[in-house]
């Protein structure tokens, strides 16, 4: 009590109102035998007690209340006598029923008092009393309180009490039953519950034995809520790395606990919320799961924070990698398998160890552990390989005791007393096998560098190895690069300069010697041997330490070749450059690597003006590189438009390549990346975007359009994108034709409409290039015509060189000067005018002849005069608006064009038939490509035009080293972007069909050529529907894929099936898939993610694959395949569901959820028809079979079995399964791995097809089970969606109450709309909630007033006296 001046006052005043009262009361003790009681006595007294507090208790503030009523109960609980006491207590009780003390107020302070014992049985029972019967006059938020309160006092009662407490105990878990009983609807039984979690977290509620039953089953109430709202056998669904939803909050863990982040302290399933080992185990042992692991965890790198669960992980994927190692038995698929675990696991570890999410030390001491008494020896030299690989790298920095686990692990998997022997060094294997010996050298020499000792001799078993590599290094520089003597001196002596400057030599000189001599290159080009690239096996073979020493001297060599002083017309050696090129795809040594590549090496290199070399290296992004990170392309795409602006930069061939890598990194956006990279420049697009050129700018407005549409977020609003566009549409203004318009999505396409550039008036184009052609004809003086045509507008002068040599085949000598002063980079606007005339020209042509010489002389003015190159000009014609007739006549040029001629078909012809496609593999690429060179020579200036005008270039212009690139290669992206166009206008679908049978061979040398036709199948999956156009598709296949024949292993794409159908003859493409064919190309993806060996598809060297794990490439060529069927996407959607809704026999019962897992992941990454077939089997489910379910269960008790009715799990579990269950948790999988694009359609489904059947409480229940579990991600990602599916759950509730004539679950449909509020919702459709609630009946208003009508709603009528 306070000992304030005021407080005493208080006190004493109030103390004599309680003594008054209390008088005579002593006398009545005194006389107790004697004195006869009447009710009216005792009432009157009580009245007039009441009555003299009540008048005290207004004259205090409301500041002075609770010390009042604080002392008030230490007046009570000092009484000793039973009637003073029950005086007392019933005067709470009737001050509080009269609303003159607060309720909750009287509550708490008895409960709070430190004098209320258990012990003192009187005043403990008549404590529970007053709280018992005025606890309904307390609101629902104080209820709460009261209970938690109640509950901790509880738990201070010994467990062990005997039975002469049971009085009291009873007393107490009287209120606790009366304030848990849901028919008293005091408080929202949801919140209840939430503090009894809190209190007692278990599975099971650990209370007190008195209460323990009722807590239990209070809980246990709360599990068919809890179930409504999780997703069906959540643990068995499993991501796709590398596939666009994998980085959503679907798969985010907690990062200490890895469970699933679950909303509401609900009694969730074990499932739901045990440790998700499997699924991070799953996604670590996918290459290129960096990313997706640290999203998963919410781990950052720049924390540096340890992870000890994922440390954990990391060792227990070691164990499995040692356990797979020990079944090898010498077949192929199982070596290649451990080899391939092993290589990646070694690419993590240090990667994780690097960023300090995991701790080196600790996981050797670990792994010691784990491996101890397994007598796993086949994967040894493995391990010791990964240990090698950090311990080289970081023993300069860190201290000897950090690696002192290392040799006792060494003991224990290396037991041998007799040395180990010498491998074959012939073998890239021998790293391996001699792996412990380097990392005995290496602790020996910092140990030596610590003048410290190691605590133990050399291992007997490590002598002669040891012995080997110390001779070896004597004489390292005559050692070959024909076997790995090199690469085991390397990775030994990496920290110890001195000898390691004698291999590591032999490398630097195998990719780049000093000296005078050369090698030719293209367009009279030299550059420094040698020519042959050090090999990937050997490169492989290297410890990542030595591989960074040697990227760290190339990099230099690079940077020190582009500086003013040194030859400018001699280029980087082809093994440098090839070597370079290799080195980049280790994602270990990002830093040095792609990293120092795009922010170092391109701006010093720029910085020096050494534009061979960025020529160089901007080839090597184009042709070369694999897995690159999508901001490190992003990055590089600005920077290029920043060297665009350049003057240096207005260079034939170097404007050239600069737009062409643009032009790659913009097609080769993944549809997932667009949205993420793109918002990153939303203050300021004009980094994004070229000033100038309005093909790279046309093709990111495709680029946004597809990426819209195969992520679904053309759903979603396109206002992120608006200012992008405003400042593209700025920079370039265009328009697009019609039919170009309707595949964009309505975002785009409204931008379009409300943004139109003036459009082109082709017959005043005409007139003009007439009167200007007259005006050449007519002028002599060079300088007057180099003045008026380099100024005229709009820019015609390519169509005047059109006419001029259709009409002499002759030009004047000051045409050159022209072009050369135009530059490259302005004549990019002449190309466009020129297509737009050569089409109105064609359009109004007479045919016949005037065609054929139309087209031939285009085709002089592209190989014979070196106008303009064919990759521009196509992609100029390609990216046009032409409209109707127009538009035909456009792609008619562009056939005639590419395959009239023979010029380009025999470059193609040749191209793929001498150049090979997987470069990583080969040593003599460079020769191939000279070759190929010296029979097609590139001329970018205008050497056709000078040798036959005799004119000369005022400037003479050198060409630049030529490594990869050639015009096949460039046409590539331009052959992307023109079959789009055709598919786009289905008039020309023959004259496509004629281009891929004759270029179709180019997609052998394609970078991404399943996701080009996944892309392209996806995004057309409309005009590719129609009936005429399957054989369209059966031939894009067939060219694209079948590009790769010869060079991919057979089984690596398209199934039997598929290849049988693709190799009909004729135009026959009535084929309709058995059901056994959908179930083999599910079961190939479901043994794909569970690892299966061997697997369903050949392995791969994924690191220069187009994609970054089997599981992904799976995934990917699966769709293609559906995508590519003759059938309707209803048909291919449909069937793909009976995969699991009707195979009993060939899906293993018990493997059900991995099947259902892979029929979502193919069915969501398929066109929305496919999709969409499961809202057709929910609405048949609603209607028919919970009806049928309804009526087997039939009679009173038919909603009580209903739970467990919708319980896939528990009936799967028992064979007992129906229909409906199986939806229901095929839908979960289905919407799981559905993006917020495709979430978003939800709510229009539930408005417009699911509320006008769900009549009964069974329907209502089952619409619930459905969406619950996504209410969660709908408030993360689209809160807007959210507050439509609750309003619509509230009207389907207020249709199932008008037609039921009772409703069996309410309080479990009032738990689940209390879940939406309190987790999500809030008030913010409180307006709805209240409308719909009032006018429901009265149960279901009694359990959810305190959502109608807000926090100020009290609890139930009080109590009848006991």
């Amino acid at each position: 009590m306070s000992t304030h001046p005021g407080s005493l006052v208080l006190e004493t005043e109030l103390k004599k109102i309680l003594n008054d009262a209390l008088k005579t009361t002593a006398i009545e003790e005194a006389f107790a035998g004697f004195i006869l009681h009447s009710q009216e006595d005792e009432k009157n007294k009580i009245l007039c007690c009441i009555e003299a507090f009540t008048n005290y208790w207004r004259t205090l503030s409301s500041d002075q209340h609770e010390l009042a009523m604080d002392f008030y109960v230490s007046y009570l609980y000092k009484q000793k006598h039973t009637q003073r006491i029950k005086l007392l207590c019933d005067m709470l009780k009737s001050i509080a029923e009269k609303n003159v003390v607060p309720s909750k107020l009287v509550c708490e302070v008895l409960l709070r008092s430190p004098n209320l014992d258990y012990k003192n049985s009187e005043l403990w029972c008549q404590t529970f009393q007053v709280i018992h019967r005025i606890i309904g006059s307390v609101d629902y938020k104080g209820c709460r309180d009261v209970l938690k309160t109640i509950l901790e006092r509880l738990e201070t009662v010994p467990k062990t009490v005997n039975v002469s407490a049971c009085k009291q105990l009873e007393s107490a878990a009287k209120v606790v039953h009366y304030i848990l009983d849901r028919n008293n609807c005091l408080s929202p039984s949801y919140i209840v519950v939430n503090e009894i979690k809190k209190l007692f977290p278990g599975d099971i509620p650990q209370g007190h034995w008195i209460h323990g039953d009722t807590l239990s089953n209070f809980v246990d109430s709360f599990r068919p809520t809890a179930n409504m709202v999780s997703i069906t056998a959540r643990p068995s669904l499993l991501p796709v790395v590398g596939y666009s939803n994998i980085a959503g909050n679907s798969w985010k863990l907690d990062p200490q606990l890895l469970t699933f982040q679950l909303k509401g302290l609900l009694p969730f399933e074990k499932e739901q919320t045990m440790q998700q080992i499997d699924l991070v185990r799953y996604v670590l042992q996918q290459p290129y799961s960096r990313d997706v692991i640290c999203s998963m965890l919410g781990l950052n790198k720049a924390q540096k924070k340890r992870c000890e669960i994922l440390e954990e992980e990391l060792v227990d994927l070691v164990v499995v990698a040692m356990e797979r190692s020990e079944k090898e038995d010498g077949s192929q698929e199982l070596t290649v398998a451990s080899e391939m675990l092993w290589q990646h696991l070694s690419s993590q570890i240090i990667i994780f160890v690097l960023f300090q999410f995991a701790s080196f030390p600790h996981m050797v001491k670990t792994l010691h552990q784990k491996l101890s008494g397994r007598n796993l020896r086949k994967g040894r030299d493995h391990l010791m390989w990964v240990l090698l690989q950090f311990i080289a790298g970081s023993i300069k920095k860190n201290p000897l005791s950090e690696f002192t686990p290392v040799p006792k692990l060494f003991d224990l998997l290396y037991p041998e007393q007799e040395p180990l022997p010498i491998p074959d060094f012939s073998q890239p294997s021998c790293t391996h096998r001699m792996a412990m010996a380097c990392i005995w050298i290496h602790l020996s020499w910092k140990a030596q560098t610590e003048n410290k000792t190691l605590q133990r001799p050399v291992p007997a078993s490590l002598t002669k190895q040891l012995e080997f590599l110390q001779q070896a290094s004597k004489s390292a520089q005559q050692l070959p690069l024909t076997d790995f003597r090199i690469a085991l001196l390397c990775n030994a002596f990496s920290t110890n300069q001195e000898l390691f400057s004698k291999p590591v030599s032999v490398l630097y000189a195998s990719v780049y010697v000093v000296g005078k001599n050369t090698v030719p290159m293209p367009g009279s080009c030299v550059a420094s041997v040698p020519t042959a690239p050090l090999p990937l096996n050997f490169l492989d073979s290297l410890t990542i330490h030595a591989r960074m020493s040697l990227i760290h001297h190339i990099s230099n060599k690079v940077v020190s070749h582009s500086r003013p002083n040194m030859a400018p017309n001699i280029g980087l050696s082809p093994a440098l450059v090839e070597t370079y090129s290799r080195l980049l795809v280790y994602i270990e040594i990002e830093s040095l690597g792609i990293k120092g590549f795009i922010s170092q090496i391109l701006p010093k290199v720029c910085e020096h003006n050494a534009w061979g070399i960025l020529h160089t290296m901007l080839e090597l992004f184009s042709f070369r590189l694999h897995h690159v990170q999508p901001h490190f392309r992003v990055s590089l795409l600005t920077y290029l438009h920043t060297i665009n602006k350049m003057t240096q930069s207005n260079h034939n061939q170097l404007f050239q390549c600069i737009e062409s890598t643009a032009l790659r990194i913009i097609t080769g956006l993944g549809s997932a990346e667009v949205q993420p990279q793109l918002s990153r420049f939303l203050q300021d697009p004009k980094q994004l975007l070229s000033s100038d050129s309005e093909e790279l700018n046309r093709a990111l407005v495709l680029t946004l359009a597809r990426a819209m549409h195969v992520t679904g977020s053309e759903t979603l609003s396109g206002n992120w994108c608006k200012d992008i566009l405003a400042t593209l549409f700025s920079n370039t203004p265009h328009n697009w034709a019609t039919h170009t318009l309707h595949c964009f999505p309505s975002a785009l396409q409204q931008f379009f409409h409300d943004n139109q550039a003036t459009a082109e008036n082709r017959s005043f184009l005409k007139k003009t290039v007439e009167d200007e052609y007259r005006k050449w004809k007519g002028m002599t003086n060079d300088a007057d015509i180099m003045t008026h045509f380099m100024q005229s507008q709009p820019p015609l002068f390519l169509c005047l060189v059109w006419k001029m040599l259709l009409d002499t085949e002759r030009m004047r000598p000051v045409t050159i000067k022209i072009l050369e002063r135009i530059g490259p980079r302005a004549l990019a606007s002449h190309i466009r005018t020129f297509a737009d005339f050569l089409v109105y020209e064609f359009s109004t042509s007479a045919g016949g002849q005037h065609v054929n010489k139309c087209i031939e002389t285009l085709n002089d003015m592209v190989w014979k005069l070196n106008l303009v190159t064919l990759d521009r000009l196509v992609l100029s014609l390609a990216l046009r608006s032409h409209e109707g007739n127009e538009a035909q006549v456009c792609f008619f040029i562009v056939q005639l064009l590419l395959l009239k001629p023979s010029e380009f078909r025999n470059r193609v012809n040749e191209f793929i038939k001498e150049a090979p496609s997987d470069h990583w593999t080969q040593s003599d690429w460079h020769n191939k490509h000279i070759n190929y060179h010296r029979k097609f020579p590139e001329k970018f200036f205008y050497e056709g035009l000078l040798e036959q005008t005799g004119a000369k270039l005022s400037t003479p212009q050198h060409y630049l080293p030529i490594y990869f690139s050639n015009v096949c290669l460039r046409f590539l992206p331009v052959f992307d972007i023109l079959i789009h166009r055709f598919l786009e206008l289905p008039p020309v679908s023959k004259s496509l069909e004629t281009l891929l049978d004759h270029l179709g061979g180019l997609y052998k040398f394609h970078d991404q050529p399943v996701t080009y036709l996944y892309n392209t199948l996806h995004y057309y999956e409309k005009r590719l529907r129609h009936a005429e156009r399957p054989l369209l598709k059966r031939k894009l296949i067939s060219a694209i894929i079948g590009a790769q024949k010869g060079i991919k292993p057979p089984g690596w794409c398209l199934s039997l099936a598929y290849l049988d159908y693709i190799n009909r003859t004729g135009d026959d493409v009535t084929w309709e898939p058995e059901h056994e064919y959908y179930v083999k190309i599910i079961g190939r993806l479901v043994d794909t993610i569970a690892g299966k060996i061997p697997s369903p598809f050949p392995a791969m060297d994924w690191r220069f694959n187009e994609f970054p794990n089997p599981t992904a490439h799976a995934l990917y060529v699966s769709c293609v395949e559906l995508m590519a069927l003759p059938g309707t996407g209803e048909t291919v959607g449909n069937a793909l569901l009976d995969v699991v809704l009707k195979s009993p026999a060939e899906v293993p019962h018990d493997d059900v959820m991995s099947w259902m897992n892979a029929v979502a992941l193919v069915i969501t990454a398929l066109p929305e028809c496919y999709w969409k077939v499961i809202n057709d089997k929910i609405l048949e489910v609603l209607s028919t079979d919970i009806p049928a379910v309804k009526s087997a269960f039939s009679g009173d008790h038919s909603l009580d079995r209903i739970f467990s009715v919708y319980n896939f799990s528990g009936s799967h579990a028992s064979h007992t399964e129906l229909m409906c269950s199986y939806v229901l948790a095929l839908t979960h999988a289905v919407w799981h791995h559905s993006n917020i694009g495709q979430l978003t359609l939800l709510p229009p489904f539930l408005r417009d097809h699911v509320k006008p059947i769900v009549q009964t409480e069974e329907q209502f229940l089952y619409v619930c089970h459905l969406v619950g579990p996504f209410l969660h991600r709908f408030h993360l990602e689209r809160t807007r969606c959210l507050l439509e599916i609750a309003v619509e759950l509230y009207e389907m509730l207020q249709t199932v109450d008008q037609s039921s004539t009772q409703i069996v679950h309410a309080d479990t449909i009032s738990d689940f709309l209390y879940h939406i509020k309190y987790m999500f919702t809030g008030d913010s459709i409180k307006g709805d909630a209240e409308r719909v609630i009032k006018g429901l009946r009265a149960s279901l208003q009694k359990r959810l007033r305190f959502i109608a009508k807000g926090p100020e709603v009290t609890g139930a009528a009080p109590p009848a006296a006991s």
